[in-house]
This record gives structure tokens, C-alpha cells and sequence, in this order.
């Protein structure tokens, strides 16, 4: 009764999970703005800090939105040197706080350097409310390194096919952690989490509108 209780709950809290790192400005003029733009009013946005250097906290607090929280890590994550191995688990220490400080009913997350647009939480909420869903994941458009975009179908529950802000889940499933060990694996730390998410034979399914601009990666940097 208690797991069921999130489908019943008219406007559920949806908490927005962030990890950053010495972005502010863009983190605020595109995931946050994305996120105060929403045509969903209860919502609580934790964004957690890699140990970021720069102004993000002065910048998130200008923003003057109580529903955003920020919390600024003492410590980088320890993650592998090698650029490539380092981009599958970078933020798993900042996104595993957010999960611990969620109180939603429903848990989503959003890249600081990406957008969602103002009607998807508003529309993932009612579906997955009225299927009675643990997982859901959409398509989306990935900014290439031409510039170009790619539209994503995103038609099965598998690798390459879903990202970090690409899905929304049960508050319950928050319990599974993303592991820093997953480069070990050569998976992506949100596959690598969401695969297990698999194992456990939830009830998942796909939204079929396009829900996230996915901006062209960068590499973060043992600085």
C-alpha cells in the first residue's frame, strides 16, 4: 500500500536531481531556467555540487527560487584519470547525494549543461499515474559535435537508448545507488544503474514524445 500510494496522490512532489561542476552560469540559464519554466508547480530541484570553485552557489541563490536547493560537496568524487572512463562516472558522487536528500514521489534528473521542455513533468506525471509505472524513458534530440542534431527514437529499454535525463521513476527506486565502479565494466554509470533497474523486472515503458535537448558532450576534466 505504501509503494502504491504515489499513484493515488493528486500533484506529487517530483524531485529533479543535478550534479554539477563548475557551471554555473550555463547551469542556470538552461537546466534550471528549463526547470522553473515547468508547467508543474510541485517540484523540488537538488542540485549538488562536484566541489565546485566558482559562483554557483551565488548564482543559484540570485535565481531566488526556494523550490532549488544547492549543496556543495567538501570533496571531488575519486574518479579514473582516463578522460573516457572518467566521462562514464563523473557526477556519481554529487548524484547519489541528491538521491539521498530526494523527498519526491516521483525522482527525475537533468544534466546541468541540458533542457527538458515545460510540459514534461507535467505529462510524465499523468502517465505514469495512470499506467501505474515504475520507469518510464523518451526520446530525445543529441546535439552532435558538427552541431547538428540527431533525433533519438529511443524505442527499446536498452543501452545507447537511454540517458540520465531522459527517464523518470518511483521514489522507491532511488534505493539503487549509481556505482563508481562502472567504468570497471565499460557501461556508463546511468546504463550501468538503469540496467539493474531492468534486473528487477519493473514496470517500465516509454513515453513516446521527445522530452530533452541533449547538448553535445564535454569531457569533464580532472581539474
Amino acid at each position: 500500500p505504501e509503494y502504491e500510494a504515489a499513484f493515488d496522490l493528486k500533484e506529487p512532489l517530483v524531485t529533479v536531481c543535478i550534479a554539477t561542476y563548475n557551471r554555473g552560469p550555463l547551469l542556470a540559464e538552461r537546466s534550471l531556467r528549463s526547470i522553473v519554466n515547468q508547467q508543474y508547480d510541485n517540484w523540488e530541484c537538488i542540485v549538488v555540487g562536484d566541489c565546485c570553485t566558482d559562483k554557483t552557489a551565488e548564482i543559484i541563490d540570485s535565481m531566488n527560487e526556494p523550490r532549488i536547493q544547492f549543496i556543495n560537496l567538501p570533496e571531488r568524487g575519486s574518479y579514473p584519470l582516463d578522460p573516457f572512463l572518467r566521462w562514464m562516472v563523473a557526477g556519481t558522487t554529487p548524484l547519489n547525494k541528491a538521491l539521498e536528500l530526494a523527498q519526491g514521489a516521483f525522482v527525475t534528473h537533468l544534466d546541468d549543461d541540458d533542457e527538458h521542455p515545460p510540459d514534461r513533468i507535467r505529462k510524465l506525471v499523468h502517465y505514469i499515474q495512470e499506467h501505474r509505472l515504475d520507469f518510464i524513458w523518451h526520446p530525445f534530440v543529441k546535439e552532435l559535435p558538427s552541431g547538428r542534431w540527431q533525433h533519438k527514437p529511443c524505442k527499446r529499454f536498452r543501452r545507447y537508448e537511454i540517458t540520465t535525463s531522459s527517464v523518470f521513476y518511483h521514489h522507491w527506486l532511488k534505493r539503487i545507488p549509481w556505482d563508481i565502479n562502472a567504468w570497471r565494466y565499460r557501461e556508463p554509470g546511468d546504463w550501468n544503474r538503469f540496467r539493474k533497474f531492468k534486473y528487477l523486472n519493473i514496470r517500465a515503458a516509454r513515453y513516446p514524445e521527445m522530452l530533452l535537448k541533449h547538448f553535445k558532450e564535454r569531457n569533464q576534466t580532472t581539474a
